[in-house]
Formats: C-alpha cells, sequence, structure tokens
C-alpha cells in the first residue's frame, strides 16, 4: 500500500472534512485540496504554511522544504525529525560534552587561521559536524516547544509573552 499524502495525514489527524479543512483554509477550494492530496496538483508554499497554522502541524513547512522545494533539495536542508524532550536534551548534551573535550583542539588547528597539514582539516571537519549536530537538536527542540505550543499544552498568550 502506498504510503499517504502528508497534506491529507495532517488534515484527517484533525478530524477536519476536506470541506471542513477547505473552509478553514479559505482560500484553498475544496477541489485543489483533493488534487493536491492525491497528488495531482503541486502545492504552492503559501498553501503549505496555511495547512501548517490551520492542521496545528508545526512540521509540515520544514517536510516541504525538505521533500518537495527545488532549493531545500539542492541545498540538502535537513529533515527535522519530531523527538521526545528527553531524547532531545540527552542527544544535546552528550554532542556538548564530546565538543567540550575536542575545544582545545579546535583552538589550536584555528589559532594560525589556516590548516597545518591533513590531521588538522580532518580534526576541524569533525567539529564542525558536531557543531551541526548542535545546529541540529536545537531545531528538533524549537520544534518540540511549536508542537507542544500548537497542541494547547501551553497558555500561547503566556508563552508569546514570555518570549518577548
Amino acid at each position: 500500500m502506498a504510503e499517504e499524502n502528508i497534506y491529507k495525514k495532517c488534515r484527517t489527524d484533525c478530524g477536519y472534512t476536506r470541506s471542513e479543512a477547505s473552509e478553514k483554509l479559505g482560500f484553498i477550494t475544496e477541489s485543489r485540496l483533493e488534487k493536491i492530496e492525491n497528488e495531482k496538483y503541486h502545492i504552492t508554499p503559501e498553501e503549505v504554511v496555511a495547512m501548517q497554522n490551520v492542521y496545528r502541524k508545526p512540521n509540515l513547512c520544514n517536510w516541504y522544504c525538505t521533500h518537495e522545494c527545488a532549493i531545500g533539495k539542492e541545498t540538502n536542508m535537513p529533515e527535522i525529525k519530531e523527538k521526545t524532550i528527553s531524547e532531545i536534551v540527552l542527544e544535546m548534551l552528550a554532542t556538548l560534552n564530546k565538543l567540550n573535550s575536542q575545544k582545545n583542539r579546535l583552538i589550536e588547528i584555528t589559532s594560525d587561521g589556516k590548516f597545518d597539514d591533513d590531521d588538522e582539516l580532518r580534526d576541524f571537519i569533525g567539529i564542525q559536524k558536531q557543531l551541526e549536530k548542535i545546529s541540529g537538536t536545537i531545531d528538533s527542540l524549537k520544534l518540540w516547544v511549536d508542537s507542544t505550543v500548537a497542541s494547547g499544552e501551553v497558555d500561547i498568550e503566556k508563552f508569546n509573552e514570555y518570549m518577548k
């Protein structure tokens, strides 16, 4: 059996019929929505943003950018996977610990502003990969927060107030 279209899955997860979703989305007709969900039409970025907001699925734009958008595919934009807060924190702490042990090596490598040999280049690339891993865990944390807010588990007004 073919995998269900993500846009249809997000809509059905919310319990909306196509008619209800079309009404909430405002500018996407029921007919167009059906064609998007059956992959007969390409979805536009504006439609993805609207669906992300109406369906309360913060990961939808990232999914679009990594799977359908030419720019996201060309630049190898990473897909942010939903994880539990425990998984995110443990992954981040493990990576930070590894980077902490490598900070003196990074200082040695970069102190003269050039790579003196292959070992420096190899070590630097290893450190860069660890930094990219941190960036990914930060993105996962942001997605977790957005999902928690979207689900109503957090008071959105207080959240926005504290974010200021």
